[in-house]
């Protein structure tokens, strides 16, 4: 019989890894040199196409070897990317993630915690513990539930648990409300119009009723229409505020949306997935005042993190509130484990496997730190400022509004919304730039979702060059 392939782990990982990586760098310069751009030209049907005549059979009879495989595969996954790293790319909430996150979640792999109990993951569980302590603080401050100073390692502190992303934390968010006011009848949901679709669907995924829906005339949650719809609205309420929306990365009236909640005796859930990246601002995170009132959070370090996916976490105020998440299951944490001292995993997520995604996180906190970071947010969200500064002095295009984040809408003066999808979907064809979508106003605006930190000022000038030659035609 023939010997194994080699194991990422263990004393000999890594002289395996070494060569593999190389291969690995080298397909992926290969890949990125061969696209020559943001994104693959010619559309779907081309890039499956090529894709196909690149890997051949996925699954011969007799394979072709790890180095033959590698290089193959990844250099076709490379050359048909939509890169957000590219300045062209930047369309959606997907960031180009920092190469140290990168390397540390190669080392996650390599590693192969599993996070479902201690004795598959014993430092990677104490490394989750730390950092989602800390991140949790960054939230709510020396703030516990009740009001008590609580700070992180002490009873009652605030905690954090690793989820996928803004949904799977959404959805946390939704789950730990309904069994917080269990006895007290159905939970009733209320979103802004501009709320994310994770949360609804939440509501669906759970039996909830139907979530009320509050307008958000200006794009942002309206307080009043909030105080008017939470009126004579029976059983337990769950108020679910955004700070960073999908389509123009603004952030809703917290405190008011607070006040009004406390008024009527509602519980305070805010979607900040987007928006969270602020708190690392000396200068943008009183944009976030009145966060650290919601009994649950959502975080994307995904978005404003730089990290690749998936990064993201749910703040709790209250600790009391994750016990619905308790379980039971013998061979992971048994009673006389947990009574000896083994720490419980069960109850910080309601995946069983999970991997470690903590540790990239923590690299880029100790790595950049709070103001590495914050320098970060206020490079990408100062780009926005620069880049809607020009098109509003620009006679060719409209521009939505200021932008409070990183997101630009803007739109060709004058243009029908059918040559504005046309002009995103021209330019995606083409391969020439990434952009987004929003329908606000009853119209149709393209999307700039900056997350890059190396974009240029000429980048966005050639962005708007590819716009203004796709206008006219």
């Amino acid at each position: 019989m023939s010997n194994p392939p080699p194991l990422a782990g263990g004393p000999q990982g890594p002289q395996a890894l070494r060569p593999l990586l190389n291969t690995v760098l080298d397909a992926l310069h290969d890949g990125a040199t061969a696209r020559n751009g943001p994104l693959p030209a010619g559309g779907p049907h081309t890039v499956t196409a090529r894709l196909r005549e690149l890997t051949g059979d996925p699954l011969p009879h007799h394979g072709t070897g790890p180095d033959t495989a590698l290089r193959t595969l990844v250099q076709a996954l490379a050359e048909g990317a939509a890169d957000p790293a590219d300045p062209l790319c930047a369309a959606h909430l997907h960031c180009p993630p920092l190469a140290l996150a990168t390397a540390a979640d190669l080392a996650a792999s390599a590693l192969n915690p599993s996070m479902d109990s201690w004795d598959q993951a014993p430092a990677a569980s104490a490394l989750e513990t730390l950092v989602t302590d800390a991140l949790a603080h960054e939230v709510y401050g020396d703030t516990g539930h009740a009001g008590r100073t609580a700070h992180p390692g002490q009873p009652g502190h605030p905690q954090a648990l690793v989820t996928t992303g803004g949904t799977e934390a959404n959805q946390l968010a939704v789950l730990l409300a309904r069994e917080a006011h269990a006895s007290e009848g159905p939970l009733q949901l209320i979103t802004g119009a501009n709320a994310h679709h994770s949360l609804p669907r939440a509501a669906w995924l759970l039996g909830l009723p139907d979530p009320v829906t509050v307008p958000a005339p200006t794009g942002t949650l309206d307080p009043a229409a909030l105080d008017e719809a939470l009126t004579d609205l029976p059983g337990p309420k769950l108020v679910a505020a955004t700070a960073g929306t999908t389509d123009a990365g603004l952030i809703d009236p917290l405190p008011e949306i607070a006040d009004v909640c406390e008024a009527h005796s509602a519980r305070l859930h805010v979607d900040a997935a987007y928006g969270a990246g602020l708190l690392f601002s000396p200068t943008r995170r009183t944009q976030l005042t009145g966060l650290d009132r919601a009994a649950t959070v959502a975080l994307d370090l995904h978005k404003l993190g730089w990290q690749p996916v998936a990064a993201g976490l749910l703040a709790v105020r209250d600790p009391a509130d994750l016990a619905p998440l308790t379980h039971h299951a013998d061979y992971l944490n048994a009673d006389d484990d947990t009574e000896a001292g083994l720490p419980d995993l069960l109850g910080r997520s309601l995946r069983t496997t999970r991997r470690p995604d903590i540790l990239k996180i923590a690299v880029t906190l100790k790595a950049l730190g709070r103001t590495g970071l914050g320098a970060l947010v206020d490079q990408v969200c100062d780009q926005a400022q620069e880049f809607a500064a020009t098109l509003h002095a620009h006679p060719g295009f409209d521009l939505y509004d200021t932008p409070t984040l990183s997101t630009v809408l803007f739109r060709p003066h004058g243009a029908p919304d059918e040559r504005i999808a046309h002009i995103r979907r021209t330019l995606l064809t083409q391969g020439r730039a990434v952009l987004g979508r929003a329908r606000i106003d009853g119209r149709l605006w393209l999307k700039a979702t900056l997350l890059n930190p190396h974009t240029q000022p000429g980048d966005l000038a050639q962005l708007l060059k590819l716009v203004e030659g796709n206008t006219a035609r």
